[in-house]
């Protein structure tokens, strides 16, 4: 389910602050949409094992931040080379 247009995007609070005074913003905030207000910001986004520097751009607006730092490894399998 989506969130309410009434409401508008959500976006946490400490980031909202955060905007005006550091260039490379850290933030566990995964759900929080990215807004007009962040293009050309830095942010590390944390993934549950390390941060992943993401630099937001206009096609980004209306995604989350958790969208742009993927959590899982890609699986790959191995190649066999007996034949």
């Amino acid at each position: 389910m989506s969130r309410s247009n009434w409401k508008g995007p959500f976006v946490h609070v400490n980031l909202s602050n955060l905007l005006k005074k550091k260039s490379i913003i850290k933030t566990k905030s995964r759900n929080t949409s990215i807004v007009p207000d962040f293009i050309g910001k830095t942010f590390q986004i944390y993934n549950g094992k390390s941060y992943v520097k993401v630099v937001v751009k206009e096609d980004m607006i209306g995604h989350k931040l958790g969208e742009f730092s993927p959590t899982r490894k890609q699986f790959l399998f191995k190649k066999n080379n007996n034949k």
